[in-house]
């Protein structure tokens, strides 16, 4: 493999290497013959132009119809116009002092074509692009390169088109293809049906036709599914030979007392999970567990019984949160759960109990100090905080489990950070409320054993989801508000959600930086120009101070958002909480682990702006208690347009999982593989997480037996090479952290 590493200024010269590197991320051999072809085209197989999308670069095969030289008015220059047909829809080509092309594009003629996709007088067209004609003549190397062949087209550049990529490629395969290594075990392919490595590469760039390009992506679908599993079960290895303490539940003790005083049964999922985790916990290395559920299924009493159950058995555990609201919020409801038994040493404490420390960076030094002393001293079996738990100056006595709640909010230091503080490792339970497919589970989240929790607790009520379409029909979202004022009549609450605070105008800047800090939001769906013609989105401020002038004029009426004080931010949730409050106008921070049973119903605005499993995720704030919730997405989008294909793909159904599937197409693959693995170098070319299940599953039973058999990959000297073309250092460390 080592001549795949070799630079492609060997291989294309400086300047291409040089384009091919900045625009395309490709710097040696092997990440030019992985660079794969995002389709193909048959020769006289014209490209679909009306499916062009402006701003978007492309390359498109066309037959030139008609072309003019234009002089300009009233000064030296003219512009070359010619138009492509695909035989339905036309594509104008444009280009500025360039007459003498008109030798070369006539009218008959057939090429590709490659620019970015503009408007001009409502018409798309190219401007200056590069272009490669094709015809049947005498000198036409693309002519004889692509004959009786599939022609590739490559993810490419404005810098470097479809077939200057193509002829690179072609330099790569001609001169290294014999230097590829096979990584999959002999045996592995046969049993599959596997074609070699180099076949396939070779296949994937030169397919003669559709049975060749479905054999080349067939086995490096394999090759993408083998190697990442064979990483994740060494790593899933390598926690089974780590040392950890036992934790097993002492009967009669605070898990017991705490299950008599619940003044409900467990779902049947709550107990089979529950019993999962146990017997994790009773192991002598470490569990790695995923927890994931829909909203509202119970996973906080899940891991709180995990968190009683370390306890008893003379361990710590503690819950990190992402903020300080939710922080809190666990803090509040455990404390209230557990009545007398978080109360250990108190007047009026349970013998048997514990306390339950909170820790939050805007806590006074006061009580500061002391939830420090509890958790060094052991007398809070409990700890709840954010980011704070994670500082030197914290200690614990015996920290047995550490659970953390939505963990994609952390990084992966963060994590490691606080397992680091057991004397050795602690169990580790990561929660989730944003279902998850099962191959994704599998692929991002392959080191970690899973368990789901589907089934909604007895006494939730459900909650029904309604479009609302300002602009077409105003008087709807007249009628939101009225239902908001019926519910607050009927003594229940409500929550109206924006995309932004608003309570000062941000520079551009700041407005980038915060974009690229909420990746959970969506892409503004109109796109180009439209999208800088849109207003801006609608902020907490504004909304509430127009909302109690006028529709819920009367109502009390409060904001909630991260620029709040921490003392601010706790008195409104605790007034809301206490029904004190009417309608909490908030951002995204009341997503995830609120718990008002009261309130009833929630109207987003602007809800087009936000992500599909991130609405599933805001309307499972309402519907807690046992009346209905109702929930509300309005938006200005016109109906016809994806944004609002999205919103009622969300107001079509309850089921979080189907609606994640919904969201992981429309955030691509790759971001989530690289959300999850610290920026995967080359994110998933052919492998598709949500389409190759059995390919995934069989993958991963594959990669186990052979990691047991081999852990080292001693037999496996390619398998080990590409693993580590696969894991640079930054990569390797993150799986080592987990």
């Amino acid at each position: 493999m080592g001549a795949l590493d070799e630079p492609l200024k060997e291989l294309v010269g400086d300047r291409t290497a040089k384009v091919l590197a900045d625009s395309l991320k490709l710097r040696t051999v092997g990440d030019l013959l992985h660079h794969y072809p995002r389709r193909y085209v048959e020769r006289g197989q014209l490209t679909s132009l009306d499916e062009l999308e402006v701003d978007e670069h492309v390359t498109v095969l066309a037959r030139i119809e008609k072309v003019t030289l234009i002089p300009f008015r009233g000064r030296k220059g003219d512009r070359l116009e010619v138009v492509v047909t695909d035989g339905r829809s036309k594509l104008s080509l444009v280009f500025f002092n360039q007459g003498w092309r008109q030798k070369d594009l006539r009218p008959g003629r057939q090429g590709l074509f490659a620019g970015k996709v503009g408007l001009f007088n409502r018409s798309r067209q190219l401007a200056s692009p590069d272009y490669q004609l094709i015809d049947e003549e005498e000198g036409s190397s693309a002519a004889r390169q692509f004959a009786g062949r599939l022609i590739p087209v490559y993810p490419a550049s404005a810098q470097l088109p479809s077939w200057k990529l193509a002829l690179c490629v072609e330099l790569a395969l001609t001169k290294h293809l014999a230097d590829v290594g096979e990584p999959l075990p002999a045996e592995l392919r046969a049993e599959h049906g596997l074609i070699p490595l180099p076949e396939a590469l070779e296949l994937i760039h030169r397919p003669q036709g559709q049975a060749d390009r479905e054999r080349a992506q067939n086995r490096l679908r394999w090759d993408e599914a083998f190697v990442l599993q064979v990483a994740l079960a060494r790593r899933r290895a390598a926690d089974s030979a780590l040392p950890a303490v036992p934790r097993r539940p002492v009967p009669d003790r605070v898990l017991d007392a705490f299950d008599r005083r619940l003044p409900f049964t467990l779902t049947d999922g709550q107990r089979k999970v529950c019993a999962e985790i146990f017997a994790d916990l009773a192991t002598d290395h470490p569990m790695h567990r995923l927890l994931q559920g829909e909203v509202g299924s119970g996973k906080t009493l899940v891991a709180l019984r995990a968190m009683l159950a370390v306890v008893d058995a003379g361990g710590q555990a503690v819950l990190l949160a992402p903020t300080e609201v939710l922080a809190q919020q666990h803090h509040r409801s455990i404390v209230e759960m557990m009545g007398d038994l978080a109360e250990a040493g108190m007047i009026g404490g349970s013998e048997i109990g514990t306390r339950v420390a909170l820790l939050t960076g805007s806590m006074g030094a006061a009580a500061r100090r002391g939830a420090l002393l509890d958790m060094a001293s052991g007398k809070a079996g409990i700890a709840i905080g954010t980011h704070a738990l994670i500082e030197d100056r914290v200690r614990f006595a015996d920290l047995g489990l550490v659970v953390v709640d939505e963990q994609h909010r952390f990084g992966v230091e963060q994590r490691d950070a606080l397992r680091a503080k057991g004397e050795q490792p602690p169990h580790l339970l990561v929660m989730t409320a944003t279902p998850i497919p099962r191959t994704v589970a599998m692929t991002v989240f392959g080191d970690l054993e899973t368990s789901v929790l589907d089934q909604l607790p007895s006494g939730r009520s459900p909650i029904s989801t309604h479009v609302v379409p300002a602009l077409e029909k105003p008087n709807f979202l007249a009628r939101a508000w009225e239902r908001v004022r019926e519910e607050v009549g009927k003594g229940h609450q409500a929550y109206v959600v924006c995309p932004r605070i608003g309570d000062e105008e941000e520079p551009e800047k700041g407005r980038r930086k915060r974009r690229a800090a909420e990746p959970e939001e969506v892409d503004d769906p109109a796109g180009g120009a439209d999208a800088e013609e849109r207003r801006p989105p609608l902020a907490v401020v504004e909304t509430a101070g127009k909302l109690a002038e006028g529709p819920l004029a009367g109502l009390r009426i409060e904001v909630l958002h991260g620029r709040l004080a921490p003392d601010a931010k706790d008195d409104v949730m605790r007034r809301f909480a206490a029904g004190e409050v009417d309608v909490l106008v908030a951002t995204t921070v009341i997503e995830v682990g609120v718990n008002v049973p009261n309130s009833t119903v929630m109207v987003i605005m602007d809800a087009d702006r936000f992500g599909v499993s991130q609405l599933h995720q805001l309307r499972g704030r309402v519907g807690r208690g046992s009346a209905a919730g109702l929930c509300l997405l309005v938006s200005d989008m016109p109906a016809a347009s994806a944004a609002r294909a999205r919103l009622d793909a969300v107001a079509g159904t309850l089921d979080g999982f189907a609606l994640s599937r919904i969201d992981l197409e429309q955030r691509r693959e790759g971001d989530v593989l690289g959300q999850a693995q610290s920026g995967v170098k080359s994110s998933l070319k052919v492998l598709s997480v949500l389409e190759d299940e059995d390919v995934i599953a069989t993958a991963r039973a594959e990669a186990t037996r052979l990691v047991a058999a081999d852990p080292a990959l001693a037999a496996h000297p390619e398998l080990r090479t590409a693993l580590e073309s696969l894991l640079d250092e930054d990569r390797a460390e993150y799986l080592e952290k987990g």
